[in-house]
């Protein structure tokens, strides 16, 4: 799969990010009947968490093609994220608030793009840290049940060219359980979350890209 696909695919899991930093208040054992109620728990649990490490499996289905992949995020406020993947072994999608970088082992060159441009399915997570309000993130935000899991549906603010749509599976805590993005050619993208840690501490460094030896960096056009 090209860079352009794998760097959409990590966009979307990003839109999904930012949202996860919180607090589990003791109202979550009534289970929230609205989007709206359903969406303030998510923005409670997640804008007051200050790092969170989580294991993911990102899966992709669309133009032919099948991917799974797995590995650990870390995520930090203001706006850093890594994904350190051991699925394929090596591979990394960095953050460090200003710029990401985008690393596959055996590759020669990294690009490098400012934060704000970032056109990447994996950036919206960027929601996981931050003070955003999920009402606003996604549009036209309905809801339904399964079993004693609440799926939020609703199309990401400003992404509606790259984006159909953005499910997220939730719990009566407000913890994302996974997150589906399906773009308007018909491609899914998935990712499942386990084994939550809020505010681990995380060691000096771990969001400064330091390239491999022989790897050069360069500023690249965000991919589209």
């Amino acid at each position: 799969m090209g860079k352009t696909v794998l760097a959409r695919s990590t966009l979307l899991f990003l839109v999904g990010a930012g949202m996860l930093l919180g607090w589990r208040g003791s109202s979550a054992a009534q289970q929230p009947q609205t989007p709206a109620e359903v969406a303030r728990r998510v923005d409670a649990h997640y804008n007051h968490l200050r790092s969170m490490s989580v294991h993911f499996t990102e899966t992709f289905h669309g133009m032919g093609m099948e991917r799974k992949e797995r590995g650990t995020l870390l995520l930090a406020k203001p706006g850093r994220m890594r994904w350190n993947y051991t699925e394929p072994p090596g591979k990394l999608f960095l953050l460090d608030g200003k710029y990401a970088y985008s690393y596959n082992p055996g590759d020669a060159q990294v690009d490098r793009y400012r934060a704000r441009q970032l056109d990447d399915l994996r950036s919206p997570l960027r929601f996981l840290l931050g003070h955003t309000k999920l009402q606003k993130e996604l549009g036209n935000l309905t809801m339904t049940s399964e079993g004693d899991k609440l799926r939020l549906k609703g199309t990401p603010a400003g992404m509606e060219q790259q984006v159909a749509n953005v499910e997220l599976t939730v719990d009566k805590d407000g913890v994302i359980d996974s997150m589906k993005w399906q773009e308007p050619n018909g491609s899914v993208t998935e990712f499942n979350l386990l084994g939550e840690q809020d505010n681990p501490p995380i060691p000096a460094g771990t969001f400064t890209f330091q390239p491999p030896a022989g790897v050069v960096v360069v500023d690249g056009m965000p991919p589209i």
